[in-house]
């Protein structure tokens, strides 16, 4: 708007129109700037309003009349008084930002709190990436715990984004840590945040002014809910949630259940009991990484999906969060750095000499 306006000055004052008054219009070029253009832009408009002072009284051969020093003289104190302005608005803006992100921080550690490095017979890692620009928190969910039963983990993602998402995952997170200590079947964890999901819904506020009121009704959580025992195995109850991968001895496996339940909140679509946890082989050594859909999803500018399993094993051995933090290098190589979706990740790595002989049974040793 101010280089608009300085436009139309030129315009007028280089044409028959040049009797019209437009100083004002040149002194109000360093204010309207300030608005939103900062200390830098708000000097740019300053110079080209008086470099359009200039050529216009040249040009109307106005120089030495009492109306061009006055028009001088304002767009000095005006240009002055803006620049001030804009750098006292900027300081305020990065001041208030600081704060946002703070408490973005605060909650985000409260939400999603970073896995320990040692679980049990684990060694164990977390990330997660929101895609929002300036976003901490978002629809993505995990967590893992040490209870009596063994470690138990939970990872997820919120159909939906905004703070709809947020609640949710907040809702299931709640349930899960609650449940995962006093239930000992996997599928009565899941059933426990299910409804807990399902009495947030019911609340009069669970709708979202800002929101489609149908959308959020058919929004639902993916989730994937693990627990490594003592014996060498990983139980797993998957309700629509990617696959967890297994890397051994350099080899990427999928554990893809045969019979994988609906998402939370949709759970109608059954009418059978939610059936059992499912169980696999999981040795000293293995590698389980756990991860939400905006890692497979990830794409690049030819509009290939990341290859989570080749990336896997390329990484070299290390520690597990120097693991996912190569991990998360291949996925900003792939994406150039523009992610669409958020990002969740937990890696549990077995020791040896935590366990006993492995112990599952035939369909998963298959």
């Amino acid at each position: 708007m101010p280089f608009a306006i300085a436009l139309l000055v030129v315009g007028i004052e280089f044409s028959p129109a040049h009797f019209l008054y437009t100083g004002p219009l040149l002194t109000a070029t360093p204010a309207l700037a300030a608005v939103t253009m900062g200390p830098r832009g708000t000097i740019s408009a300053a110079a080209v309003a008086l470099a359009v002072s200039v050529s216009t009284a040249t040009y109307n051969q106005a120089w030495g009349s009492q109306q061009v020093y006055t028009n001088f003289l304002a767009i000095l104190l005006v240009s002055a008084a803006s620049v001030m302005t804009s750098r006292f608005m900027r300081t305020r803006r990065r001041n208030e930002l600081e704060r946002i992100r703070r408490i973005a921080e605060a909650a985000q550690r409260v939400l999603l709190r970073p896995v320990p490095a040692r679980l049990g017979p684990l060694r164990t890692a977390s990330m997660y990436l929101a895609a929002e620009s300036g976003a901490q928190i978002g629809g993505d969910l995990y967590e893992a715990v040490q209870t009596r039963y063994g470690v138990r983990m939970i990872i997820g993602d919120v159909r939906g984004k905004g703070l709809p998402a947020v609640r949710s995952a907040a809702v299931v997170l709640g349930a899960f840590r609650e449940a995962v200590h006093y239930e000992d079947d996997l599928v009565e964890v899941v059933a426990h945040c299910a409804a807990a999901l399902r009495r947030e819904r019911a609340m009069p506020w669970a709708i979202d002014r800002d929101d489609d009121e149908e959308e959020q009704e058919e929004s639902f959580v993916t989730v994937l809910v693990a627990q490594v025992p003592d014996r060498c195995v990983v139980e797993m109850v998957n309700c629509g949630h990617p696959p967890p991968l297994v890397l051994r001895r350099g080899t990427v496996h999928a554990l893809t259940p045969p019979s994988p339940l609906p998402p939370l909140g949709l759970e109608e679509l059954i009418t059978s009991p939610l059936g059992k946890a499912e169980s696999y082989v999981f040795l000293p050594g293995d590698r389980l990484l756990l991860y939400t859909d905006g890692v497979l999803e990830a794409r690049n500018r030819d509009n290939d999906f990341f290859a989570l399993p080749e990336a896997m094993e390329a990484v070299p051995m290390c520690a597990p969060s120097e693991f996912l933090e190569e991990l998360h290098r291949g996925l900003l190589r792939h994406t150039q750095g523009r992610l669409v979706d958020d990002v969740a990740m937990i890696l549990a790595e077995r020791l040896d000499g935590e366990a006993d002989t492995p112990s599952a049974p035939p369909a998963a040793a298959e």
